[in-house]
């Protein structure tokens, strides 16, 4: 009995000593600083509405297209913005930095503000003045170099450069300048977009002197040629015709793919993570050319299925898909086109912006006759109504009555407008435009918003880049538009709906119907790669779609495969 007891002692404490070791032992989880994952992708297909993906689900053949997300991610289908300004800039800074304008500062696309000489001068979210263009075809006449400097946060991207010491590689890619350089950030090794003529790609001397070797030679190797005979274009802008095509869609792609494997990204040598954004403008440009519910635009989301499951193919026998982690979302949605509106019985209403702005300025220049030659209304740029300050202060008008004489000015023409004809018909009549809400830049600017839905919308869509100005939102799939098709800014949930896939290791597979939004991804990225959240971040963790960390579970284990719908 004495020896029993002893090996039962013995037992004991071996088993206590595992007990207190095991909660030490090392666990494989999502950290930059030991490369799991070695590679992080976000993809940012432009103007991809949120309904996208389930309305052509059943076309989508390929394994590591789409799929990769469908079947083999988590996939939400109530992603929302939570802020009134969708547009291009605004929406890919919103990714990068997981805040919204109210937190990095860019409103719109391109602003006005004072130039060099004083005097008023637009100028784009990227435009840096301190820098020239590199690689630009030669005869370009606006060399004018680029930056993120007017984003005032820090992206997912510039943190894990700062968590890792510098070590990490970060780069951008468009064939937008802001779409590249905004998602991305300012700590990125380099931001590629292409020549709006041309097609080539070129970057600005804010990152390099010249081209790398790899994308010197991606020029002149015959992509551009090889994009332009598949999309039938032989001359013309390549961003505007071939742009459109899966064509386009094929050629961002494969300088993706050029660039990872030139710079090596998944291969630290450092043992650190690595990060590129790709943001894929075609879906943009064919969406307003034609509209959401065209068939050219199904056509291209699906022939984007196979480019995918190329792309992804390639990342698998590169770094191994195991070792990726993967976002994709839009940077904003999109309205139905007037035409298939008409079609369908919807009240659609596209219609001039001059149909306000012409008798506006009318009206304001009647009231307050100018004292020089510039007139008091800028544009129209939806969502705002850019005013003239330089005009209105040479005729002694402060802001406050400025932005409050031209609000009520705005509700006076609306609301001539909306009186009827009173004329009978046999058919429908068209929809008058309605606006909806207006709101100042001073009360933006100080809080003076209702503690309402569309009150917080507008709050998270302010920036002081805007000016002397006024928010406006119209009625329902209604815009001021000067061409076919269908545009994107308001508040309105078309607009505001975008996917939000997830892919890798770390994420439980499935179908999320939960309301989520696009500043998550920053949240949960920078959680599981162990970096501080970007500076003005305000998304939450998605917890929900994440496998737990813990003794006896890894983040690289894949025993989690079963495709669920979690509500």
């Amino acid at each position: 009995m004495p020896e029993v007891n002893w090996y039962m002692r013995i037992a004991a404490r071996l088993f206590a000593l595992v007990t207190l070791i095991s909660p030490c032992a090392p666990v494989s989880r999502a950290d930059a600083y030991d490369a799991k994952p070695k590679l992080i992708v976000v993809l940012v297909f432009d103007q991809f509405r949120g309904d996208y993906l389930d309305r052509y689900r059943a076309d989508f053949k390929a394994k590591n297209g789409w799929n990769l997300f469908l079947k083999q991610g988590a996939h939400f289908t109530d992603c929302y913005y939570d802020y009134a300004n969708l547009v291009t800039a605004a929406g890919h800074s919103t990714i990068g930095t997981g805040a919204y304008t109210d937190g990095h500062q860019i409103p719109l696309n391109e602003w006005y503000e004072p130039g060099p000489n004083g005097e008023l001068r637009q100028v784009s979210s990227v435009a840096d003045d301190r820098y020239k263009l590199v690689g630009a075809p030669a005869g370009t006449k606006d060399l004018t170099g680029a930056s993120a400097h007017r984003e005032m946060a820090s992206t997912l991207g510039d943190e894990l450069v700062l968590a890792t010491g510098g070590r990490a590689h970060v780069y951008g890619v468009s064939m937008k300048d802001r779409a590249a350089i905004l998602t991305s950030g300012h700590a990125t090794k380099g931001a590629f977009w292409t020549d709006h003529d041309t097609g080539t790609w070129m970057t600005s001397t804010y990152w390099m002197n010249q081209l790398p070797g790899w994308a010197a030679k991606f020029n002149t190797s015959g992509h551009l040629e090889k994009a332009r005979k598949e999309s039938n274009v032989a001359e013309g802008s390549f961003y505007e015709k071939v742009g459109r095509s899966a064509a386009s869609v094929s050629y961002q792609l494969d300088f993706a793919m050029a660039l990872i494997e030139g710079e090596k990204l998944g291969q630290n040598p450092t043992g650190v993570a690595d990060m590129i954004t790709i943001s894929v403008s075609s879906t943009d440009i064919n969406g307003h050319a034609f509209g959401p519910d065209d068939s050219s635009q199904r056509e291209l989301i699906v022939q984007s299925d196979v480019l995918l499951d190329s792309f992804f193919n390639f990342l698998d026998r590169t770094v191994g898909l195991k070792n990726v982690m993967v976002a994709m979302t839009g940077d904003h949605g999109v309205a139905t086109s007037q035409e298939a509106g008409d079609a369908m019985g919807m009240p659609v209403l596209d219609f001039p912006p001059a149909k306000f702005t012409k008798p506006l300025e009318a009206m304001l220049e009647a009231k307050y006759p100018l004292k020089g030659k510039s007139p008091y209304v800028l544009q129209m740029d939806n969502p705002y109504l850019l005013l003239n300050r330089p005009a209105f202060e040479a005729s002694g008008i402060g802001e406050e009555e400025a932005e409050n004489t031209t609000r009520t000015m705005v509700q006076q023409i609306f609301a001539e407008f909306g009186k009827s004809n009173n004329n009978m018909s046999a058919g429908r009549e068209q929809e008058p435009p309605v606006v909806t809400h207006i709101y100042t830049s001073k009360e933006m600017r100080e809080g003076k918003l209702p503690d309402t839905q569309y009150g917080r919308l507008v709050a998270h869509s302010y920036s002081p880049y805007v000016g002397w100005a006024l928010h406006l939102n119209f009625g329902p799939y209604q815009f001021p538009w000067n061409s076919s098709g269908a545009t994107h800014f308001s508040a309105n949930s078309y607009d505001r709906h975008v996917p939000l896939e997830l892919f890798g290791t770390a994420f439980i597979p499935g179908t999320y119907h939960g309301v989520v939004a696009p500043v998550d991804i920053a949240a949960t990225f920078a959680s599981l790669l162990r970096t501080n959240r970007p500076s003005a971040a305000v998304g939450r963790v998605l917890t929900e779609a994440m496998k737990p960390e813990g003794a006896g579970s890894t983040w690289v284990d894949d025993a989690t495969t079963s495709n669920t719908t979690v509500k």
